[in-house]
């Protein structure tokens, strides 16, 4: 095999990669020499802005293959028969750190998938946790400031931590997860992923459905202690990165199956609480957990930058069959992760060879941009309609419509009969064993007792003793026992 020849940007051969141009033996460098200026012009140019949040991930590619029919609720043609393969890609990530972060932290963990269907990409962006910490996303950038370096310490502050959901009681749901068991996984393998929001499913005669995802991890459930997270991040702060990716280089696939709740869209309105609350589950003995498929993890990216940096997933991504519902952090999200993409890779990132169809082309009319590599040529036209056989709407809508009334406005949400923030954190801290709440109520306390101000403390620990009387005395009791 014969040697590859060294080029510029622009082709040229180079003739020296190891010695700058000089004025003479010794002399200063020449401005003329354009291999060096290209060089360090492109290296200073190298990284783009990580994002805001799930700035630290991971990825790999695989498939999804359906294991039950589910024509009934939703005309998706991906999931139109059982033993039918879709190529997807999946993202990982921790949300609140950065680039640099470590894995084995405790922090929820982005789970953010690219189905490449044959009508086009879908992508469900989730969480590893059924629930999140708001259920507007108008609080979302303050919310997420709060959780970020301090613009003064240039560190994560328990202050700012605990001071923004002493005001946002809908937290404690949420936190109850973060702070249990389940808030450090041991890797990406060993974790469920949840779509987390409620989307809607409409089949071929039109019926709609609501739908909440559940991805049961086949590995089974590993997580970290406080302690033991402590000690892998000082010997391998990417922990997370190396597991995904050795077990997937030895032939060790992990695995997911996925499970869908379905409510007849009928039914949301009378729900006892509203089904579209993001920090609320579903419970299953109202809306069991039914089978669809299993996704499977068998090829890590070959660049992780060109694959899992730019990898760009969009809620707002639908094919027909799958629509969104009236989740408000959900329609948040249908526009702020697409604009998200459109600043840090630009207007034409969906040409990109991640995010790019690969069962089907894309076909519009949008053209130029920065980094445009599809213009068109003199035979197409740049508008739409036209009379040149160019790419024209199907009038079938991707999802049912969604029924509205009402006068325009700033609302709260419509009120249900359980519509509280404690219940369900409550709930889920009576399922817990005597050591589970034993180690909630410690790791809650280690945090939140480095707060300054008592009267922060003292409105968390009211959150706690609302979602349950014993969780907040407890709670109180250790961070006092930590503060003499």
């Amino acid at each position: 095999m014969s040697q590859r020849v060294l080029t510029t940007e622009s082709g040229a051969p180079v003739a020296d990669n190891q010695n700058s141009a000089t004025a003479g033996v010794g002399g200063p460098l020449l401005l003329q020499d354009q291999h060096l200026l290209e060089k360090l012009a492109r290296f200073n140019r190298e990284r783009i802005p990580e994002r805001v949040v799930h700035a630290r991930g991971s990825g790999a590619y695989g498939y999804f293959e359906v294991t039950d029919d589910v024509t009934g609720f939703t005309k998706a043609a991906f999931l139109s028969e059982v033993g039918k393969r879709t190529e997807t890609f999946i993202r990982f990530s921790t949300v609140a750190d950065s680039l640099g972060g470590a894995d084995a932290v405790r922090d929820p963990r982005g789970f953010a998938l690219k189905f490449y269907t044959e009508e086009g990409n879908y992508d469900l962006v989730g969480n590893n946790t059924p629930v999140f910490f708001i259920k507007d996303p108008i609080k979302f950038p303050d919310f997420i400031h709060s959780q970020k370096r301090d613009p003064f310490t240039g560190k994560q502050e328990p202050d700012n931590v605990w001071d923004f959901w002493a005001h946002s009681p809908e937290s404690t749901h949420q936190i109850t997860w973060l702070f249990g068991d389940r808030g450090i996984p041991a890797s990406y393998r060993h974790m469920h992923g949840f779509g987390s929001h409620t989307y809607q499913w409409t089949n071929e005669a039109g019926e709609a459905f609501f739908v909440k995802y559940h991805f049961k991890t086949n590995q089974g459930i590993r997580s970290l202690s406080a302690e033991q997270a402590a000690e892998l991040v000082g010997k391998d702060a990417n922990s997370h990165q190396t597991d995904l990716l050795q077990a997937i280089e030895r032939g060790v696939n992990p695995s997911w199956t996925l499970y869908v709740q379905v409510m007849p869209a009928a039914e949301a309105a009378d729900y006892r609480f509203n089904p579209f609350d993001l920090t609320k589950v579903w419970p299953h003995a109202d809306y069991p957990l039914q089978r669809v498929g299993r996704l499977v993890l068998d090829r890590n990216p070959d660049n992780v930058f060109a694959e899992v940096e730019q990898a760009a997933f969009s809620p707002n991504n639908f094919v027909p069959g799958i629509g969104s519902s009236p989740d408000k952090m959900l329609q948040g999200r249908l526009f702020a992760y697409a604009d998200a993409h459109r600043y840090r890779l630009g207007v034409n990132h969906t040409l990109l060879p991640v995010n790019a169809p690969k069962a089907t082309t894309a076909q519009n009319y949008g053209r130029d941009g920065f980094m445009a590599t599809r213009n068109g040529s003199r035979h197409d036209k740049n508008y739409e309609p036209n009379s040149y056989q160019g790419p024209a709407q199907t009038d079938a809508a991707l999802s049912a419509p969604l029924a509205i009334h009402g006068w325009t406005g700033t609302h709260e949400a419509p009120a249900h009969v359980k519509d509280d923030d404690f219940f369900q954190a409550g709930e889920l801290y009576r399922l817990m064993s005597e050591d589970e709440k034993g180690r909630l109520v410690a790791n809650i306390a280690g945090s939140l007792s480095q707060v300054s101000r008592e009267d922060v403390i003292e409105k968390n620990v009211a959150h706690f003793a609302a979602a349950d009387p014993e969780y907040g005395r407890r709670v109180a009791e250790a961070v006092a026992a930590l503060r003499d």
